[in-house]
């Protein structure tokens, strides 16, 4: 497992939640990315995330979001600790970030000490359809160069090996 995680949510049949997937994707095939990252895309919530996060140093989110405060396609930027909702963090079907973590600490699971998101926010999050909307789409290409910057500013200095040394 690769200390440094970035976790792309979201679900590609549902117009602008497959901005996770979209961004999971560019950066999968058009990256060169560090030994110690991993990228994952994924339609999960709650609980679900505990699998993901478990035994990671660090983890950058990406996700949707609606605030109603800004235009679709703007880039939302926050820390764990600066938690607002976004489309799979928080539901009313499912836990919250935090308190997954807390869960995750409780049953003794070694969870990141950072983790930070990456919100874009939706236009669309109700139409079952493959394919972003145009604002969305237009983010992609800096939510990729975002998540490299991320990268870079979360080095980790040593790989542990299969055996978590």
């Amino acid at each position: 497992m690769k200390p440094v995680l970035v976790l792309c949510l979201g679900n590609e049949y549902i117009s602008d939640d497959g901005f996770g997937p979209a961004v999971a994707a560019r950066l999968n095939t058009g990256s060169e990315l560090p030994d110690y990252v991993e990228v994952l895309g994924a339609a999960v919530a709650g609980f679900n995330l505990l699998d993901h996060l478990a035994g990671r140093q660090r983890v950058l989110i990406v996700d949707t979001i609606r605030t109603g405060k800004s235009a679709p396609g703007f880039l939302h930027h926050f820390s764990l600790g600066e938690l607002a909702p976004t489309h799979h963090l928080t539901t009313s079907h499912q836990i919250s970030l935090p308190t997954a973590l807390e869960f995750g600490r409780r049953l003794g699971l070694a969870m990141p000490a950072a983790v930070d998101v990456l919100a874009v926010e939706a236009d669309d999050l109700e139409t079952l359809r493959e394919g972003l909307t145009p604002s969305v789409a237009e983010a992609v290409d800096q939510a990729v160069l975002e998540v490299g910057t991320w990268i870079l500013e979360n080095r980790v200095k040593e790989v542990p090996d299969n055996n978590g040394r």
